[in-house]
């Protein structure tokens, strides 16, 4: 385990942005412990205005506030640091003067349709994904520049700030962009880390609207005398770049012990891949659509983004409007309902948008000839049967064009807690599945931070060993038969 040169506990608070609640986690960092509890935490709820979606920034910024008070409350007044994480692609634009234009449009917005096709008017996909082996993604910080192109609010604008650097800059007045987000532009080389000319000279897009690059780990300023105020804390409170997209933190966090694990990062979203030393910018990767977004220490995530728990989310939300429904109870019903009876490809654009999810699963279903769930617990259990599917086709694939052997799955962050999810993606996969920690994206954050403050030391391997020690996890051996997982992707994919 790595050492601990600073003397007694040391509290950092990790802000940690999801797409439906924000919290703020207070992390305590010592020798030999490492400890995790949530202080605050509050809905991050996209607000419909006219026929465009936003993110509400500044309700967002004000439960980070509180949240930060409510961390310096528990940690005696005092913090060590503050490092922020959150989803990726969205962003805000400044004006000359520093001013806000206007609330960040959210990804699930429909107006980056038919923005991929004028890029790639310019830009043809095989030579984008040599630049900047992306998954094509209709939401990319790229295409939703193109769809901006000519509004009076991107001709104002002076500086783009994703949304954790925006957050951060409020709480320190300092201006950065802070890479693992960065790379989800579709702007930046993954070989050299740095943006790539070409995108943007192909799409019109000035790169002078981005403020400096920074690592993770590299200082993001201080909190302003005004927050200080503000939330009660004593400073001097440096904040720190951590993996400021929400996966990498959470791939800091996952635990294994060498490099031959595979991840799924679950949420909103489930991420499935690997961490490698270099990107896989070959044409059969662009054609398997996985994409190669940079982690913490020099990696690269080369993973698949699918649906995920959003799928489930959406269909709770849409049940909760017609009759109540427990969701331990629709597990525990799912759990006993008949395996693979239907799936639906999770990782399918047909399911991005919110709204009337178990119709749209239904229509998949009748689409492809498969019986049609017949309550919410047979819906339920086709989501989570096509999500470990999911998982599953990702992670051979992922193999397969790296050439990556694999021997574990790491399944962490929220869906860890699903006992169903994590069992299932272990049959579909095949292998091993550690489940936790479930809170990963706030460790990685904290891990990242404490390094920085030289609280611990190592490289990742090392900050993983604390992890091991540290945090509670859950083995899943794979049972069942691997062929009836075969006839479900055949029958989804050929």
């Amino acid at each position: 385990m790595p050492s601990a040169p600073a003397r007694g506990l040391h509290r950092f608070a990790a802000v940690d942005l999801g797409a439906s609640s924000g919290r703020v986690m207070l992390g305590t960092v010592g020798d030999g412990e490492l400890a995790l509890r949530e202080v605050h935490r509050f809905p991050n709820r996209p607000v419909r205005v006219g026929n465009t979606l936003y993110w509400d920034i500044l309700a967002l910024h004000q439960g980070v506030l509180d949240g930060l008070r409510a961390a310096g409350t528990a940690a005696g007044g005092r913090l060590s640091g503050v490092g922020i994480d959150s989803w990726a692609v969205d962003y805000g634009l400044l004006d000359a003067s520093g001013a806000l234009l206007g609330n960040p449009v959210h990804y699930r917005d429909a107006r980056t349709e038919g923005a991929a096709e004028r890029v790639a008017d310019t830009l043809p996909p095989d030579e984008l994904y040599a630049a900047t082996g992306l998954q094509q993604q209709p939401f990319n910080t790229l295409y939703q520049l193109t769809a901006a192109r000519g509004t009076p609010q991107l001709a104002a604008a002076r500086r783009l700030l994703m949304i954790p650097d925006l957050l951060s800059h409020w709480l320190t007045g300092e201006q950065g962009t802070e890479l693992t987000n960065a790379s989800t532009t579709q702007l930046i080389d993954p070989r050299t880390g740095t943006w790539s000319q070409k995108v943007a000279d192909a799409a019109h897009i000035d790169l002078g609207l981005f403020a400096p690059l920074r690592s993770p780990g590299d200082p993001a300023g201080r909190l302003r005398p005004e927050v200080l105020a503000e939330t009660g804390l004593s400073g001097p409170v440096p904040v720190t770049a951590v993996g400021s997209h929400d996966t990498a933190s959470a791939v800091v966090a996952v635990p294994a012990a060498d490099d031959r694990f595979a991840y799924v990062a679950t949420g909103t979203w489930s991420l499935a891949g690997l961490e490698l030393p270099a990107p896989v910018l070959t044409e059969d990767s662009r054609r398997a659509n996985f994409t190669n977004e940079l982690g913490v220490d020099g990696t690269v995530r080369y993973l698949r983004n699918i649906m995920g728990l959003w799928m489930l989310q959406e269909c709770l939300r849409s049940w909760r409007a017609e009759a109540p429904e427990q969701l331990g109870q629709l597990l525990e019903a799912a759990a006993a309902a008949a395996p693979l009876r239907s799936v639906v490809d999770a990782g399918s654009p047909e399911f991005l948008a919110p709204g009337r999810m178990p119709d749209r699963i239904a229509a998949a279903c009748r689409r492809t000839g498969q019986p049609l769930p017949r309550d919410a617990a047979e819906t339920v259990r086709c989501v989570l049967d096509s999500l470990a599917l999911a998982h599953r086709r990702a992670l051979t694939e992922a193999r397969r064009l790296s050439g990556r052997p694999v021997d574990t799955v790491h399944l962490v962050g929220g869906g860890a807690r699903n006992e169903l999810l994590c069992r299932l993606t272990a049959d579909a996969c095949g292998l091993p599945v550690i489940a936790g920690p479930a809170e990963a994206a706030a460790l990685g954050n904290i891990l990242v931070q404490a390094r920085a403050a030289g609280v611990l030391t190592g490289g990742l391997q090392d900050l993983r060993s604390v992890l091991r020690a540290t945090q509670p996890l859950r083995h899943h051996e794979p049972m069942g038969e691997q062929r009836d997982w075969q006839r479900a992707e055949e029958l989804l994919h050929g």
